[in-house]
């Protein structure tokens, strides 16, 4: 297994994706270095007696109630049991390895206190095909992630749940499995766990990932559909971009016409009378730019969430620990939100196009793209199920981050709802993936009956990789099976491939 070294200045979005695609995580000697100092300055504060936040007192309005020092331990696991309140579906395998692998890569920049016990532990754990069982939902996004975490947090102490292939087993059982014995938690390690971002970064992180693939699909889908559509790439010259230079604009116009380049369609019509092709189709650089824009925003807020040290209280260089909102989730919030706006409008636009591939009055083509209209729907209903996820998506970007609701007796007064951010973020890119792959069937299938000379150097490209998991359309069939494969293709870059290689 291909390990991620985890030092002690965080981690980066590539390491992101290795670990969610598998690969394991190790310490490096600095990070031990750092968590081991950590540890012996916060055991000396606990032998200090001085009250500190979370070490030995009750939590949020309990902030002022002191644990007696034969009682901490107790403290710290009650923590972990009284939180993992969470509600709704699991989160996935890739979701939680991330969560996971975040939640140690923040504990070893040696600022929160932990031992070296507990992370390798949560290594260990990382390093096995077993995953805790940690629900989606529950989280407000602020003093961390804390339900999502407690869960994850459970099976190291031989509590929780795991998931164990098909199986659902008991956090005893995973430890047996693993030859593990539940760690015993000192002073400020339970709160540690817990208190961070590292849930609703983890469901963003993929979410972004996934969106870099879906912006990539999304100008391989649009230079498919305006090359059969007949369109014209004179609204991506360099020059007229330029004159309006933001930087996602310039790329995919860059993107339309190295894909386009050298295709006998677009020759074969050059002297047609058609003045100015339709905003879906003319506009491409400045929707799906704006979106490429956004996602800039969006990685380079992530690019400093992962680097960063999420709980509270913490530790600081003079040995003391300074309560603080490192916790508070807004800035992952507005960027998960953000994310949601940005691909819910690459499936808006797609979704337009889809129209003019199927609407004869706008394509000149067989009704829906089929030989025999009538007898035959062909796509007609793969658009309504791509016009039903775009309806979709335009509740779910609604922004989660303009909501707050105080709890904890009013302590915590102010919360980012970033967790639900994320997971709507998620939603709308995973709708947005299933538009895009109809409008590469449909780009495809309206191929057929363009007999024009040869595609471009990547529409070529594409329509071959599509035609390698869906065949052409006779008479009706069942479609779902073959969006499903195109899907599959944007999610593992296979479109993203095809532009770097163009």
């Amino acid at each position: 297994m291909d390990r991620v070294r985890i030092g002690n200045n965080g981690t980066v979005i590539g390491d992101v994706a290795a670990v969610a695609e598998g690969a394991g995580a190790e310490l490096t000697g600095e990070a031990r270095q750092a968590v081991r100092r950590a540890r012996e300055l916060t055991e000396s504060v606990v032998k200090s007696g001085q009250p500190v936040y979370g070490v030995n007192t009750g939590f949020g309005r309990l902030a002022g109630t002191i644990v007696a020092p034969d009682e901490l331990e107790t403290l710290q696991r009650n923590l972990l049991l009284s939180h993992a309140c969470g509600t709704g579906p699991l989160c996935s395998r890739e979701v939680t390895r991330v969560m996971l692998f975040l939640r140690i890569a923040s504990l070893a920049r040696g600022r929160s206190g932990v031992r070296e016990r507990t992370l390798d532990q949560m290594l260990a754990i990382l390093n096995s095909d077993l995953y805790p069982a940690v629900p989606l939902k529950g989280s407000l996004g602020a003093s961390g992630d804390l339900a999502p975490l407690a869960h994850l947090s459970l099976p190291l102490i031989g509590e929780g749940r795991c998931v164990n292939g098909e199986r659902i087993i008991t956090g005893a059982e995973a430890l047996g499995i693993l030859g593990l014995e539940p760690v015993e938690l000192g002073a400020k390690e339970g709160l540690a766990l817990i208190n961070g971002t590292q849930a609703m970064t983890a469901v963003t992180s993929m979410a972004f990932i996934l969106a870099g693939r879906l912006a990539d699909a999304a100008d391989a889908a649009a230079a498919m559909s305006l090359e059969v559509l007949l369109g014209t790439v004179k609204p991506f010259s360099a020059e007229l971009v330029g004159l309006r230079p933001h930087p996602g604009a310039i790329r995919t116009a860059d993107n339309l016409l190295r894909m386009m380049r050298d295709s006998e369609i677009l020759v074969s019509h050059k002297a047609c009378d058609k003045v100015q092709d339709a905003y879906s189709l003319r506009c491409v650089p400045q929707v799906h730019g704006a979106s490429r824009d956004a996602l800039g925003y969006i990685g380079s807020i992530l690019e400093i969430e992962l680097s960063s040290v999420t709980d509270n209280p913490l530790l600081m260089e003079d040995g003391t620990f300074v309560s603080g909102g490192n916790f508070h989730g807004q800035p992952v919030a507005y960027a998960a939100d953000h994310l949601s706006v940005a691909a819910a409008e690459l499936a808006n636009i797609s979704e337009r196009r889809i129209e003019r591939l199927l609407n004869p009055d706008l394509s000149g083509l067989p009704a829906f793209l089929t030989q025999d209209p009538g007898l035959n729907s062909g796509f007609m209903i793969a658009q309504y199920t791509a016009a039903a996820l775009v309806s979709e998506n335009k509740v779910l970007a609604h922004p989660a981050c303009v909501d707050s609701i105080s709890v904890s007796g009013q302590q915590e007064d102010h919360v980012s709802m970033g967790m639900t951010s994320a997971y709507h973020a998620m939603a709308v890119v995973e709708n947005s993936v299933y538009v895009l792959a109809t409008e590469l069937v449909c780009a495809a299938q309206a191929a057929e009956f363009i007999h024009r000379g040869r595609h471009g150097a990547g529409t070529e490209m594409v329509y071959s990789r599509v035609r390698e998991e869906v065949r052409p359309l006779g008479d009706d069939r069942q479609f779902a099976e073959d969006i499903r494969r195109v899907a599959a293709m944007i999610s593992s870059g296979t479109f993203t491939d095809i532009l770097a290689s163009v």
